[in-house]
């Protein structure tokens, strides 16, 4: 694992695309139980090389119920976004991922990652890719239907506060998921 994880820290694959040039972020290990599969990495992220430090990342910890010392344990999270480096501005936001990064190095992150108890889906291009054509007709009803998917997959919507809007017209999702996926995590967790 820690060869891998060194070659992806190192890999210039996309730099001609990526306008802050490449700096993959994430975060794993072969104890990792929980698999934390988001987007790519906003400019916050780019810069200080951690994953989820931003208000996304606040905002999903509050989801998951656990202490940003537990989120940044590896043995614990492992954080394996689609695309590893900042993809670039686009018009309502961030541009998606890089389209070479999840099939360059997923299946060998994977591989190496045996104590997977659960793979949380963050936003739809990693329920694209993971779930493919057993999503339902959009991200909503996928992740109302989150239960469809587990004990392998979570699908949740991005936390980010561009979704604010989202979730007040989808109560549900914390009325409903949240407390589900808090009370799965915990159980993982052996809390």
């Amino acid at each position: 694992m820690k060869d891998l994880l060194e070659r992806i820290k190192g890999c210039t694959h996309c730099t001609a695309h990526l306008p802050l040039g490449p700096n993959p972020v994430l975060a794993a290990s072969e104890r990792s139980k929980i698999l934390v599969i988001g987007q790519a990495p906003g400019t916050k992220v780019h810069a200080t090389g951690i994953p989820w430090n931003d208000a996304s990342g606040k905002e999903l910890r509050r989801w998951l119920g656990v202490p940003s010392d537990v989120f940044y344990d590896s043995s614990v999270f492992g954080i394996v976004p689609m695309g590893f480096c900042y993809p670039g501005k686009g018009k309502g936001g961030d541009l998606p991922p890089r389209p070479e990064c999840a099939p360059l190095w997923h299946r060998d992150l994977l591989a190496r990652m045996p104590d997977i108890q659960v793979n949380l889906l963050i936003g739809q291009y990693a329920q694209q890719y993971y779930l493919g054509k057993r999503r339902k007709k959009n991200l909503t009803e996928t992740v109302r239907h989150f239960a469809d998917y587990l004990p392998e997959f979570f699908p949740l919507v991005h936390p980010s506060p561009r979704n604010k809007r989202w979730q007040k017209r989808n109560p549900w999702f914390e009325e409903e998921v949240v407390p589900v996926l808090r009370s799965y995590i915990q159980g993982i967790l052996g809390a």
